[in-house]
């Protein structure tokens, strides 16, 4: 969507780790500590292609395969910040109505198209309807 619209529409990505997912709360904060070094998404990609099959040696594996200071990766993941935010994204999350993930909000109106296409059509109707045309 970035690349479709560029400078014209933002991601911003929230945590809503699920309960019957044991690795669903690690891998979050796990992802949190890789952006503190300013690789979350190519964390993230790790974690999303391997969910069914994580573990927390795989974890510090994805950390030493992004290029992250594992050391800092470490004592990030358990950090008071981390914590803090994946409590507040799931405030937010349960708030918002999120019963599962991906859950994809355009402008604070749920997706519920979740394809390219189908975002593609809400972005375009938002940036009509701001653009006043």
């Amino acid at each position: 969507m970035v690349e479709k619209y560029p400078g014209q529409v933002k991601v911003v990505f929230k945590n809503f780790p699920l309960r019957n997912h044991k690795m669903a709360r690690p891998a979050a904060q796990a992802a949190l500590a890789a952006h503190m070094q300013g690789q979350f998404w190519a964390y993230h990609d790790k974690v999303f292609a391997n969910f069914s099959s994580l573990n927390e040696p795989k974890l510090a594996q994805f950390a030493a395969e992004v290029g992250l200071d594992l050391v800092k990766f470490n004592r990030d993941r358990t950090s008071p910040r981390v914590t803090k935010q994946i409590s507040d994204d799931l405030r937010l999350g349960q708030v918002a109505g999120v019963r599962g993930t991906p859950t994809v909000f355009i402008n604070g109106m749920l997706l519920k198209e979740r394809s390219l296409g189908g975002a593609s059509l809400v972005v375009d109707a938002e940036l009509k309807r701001l653009s006043g045309k």
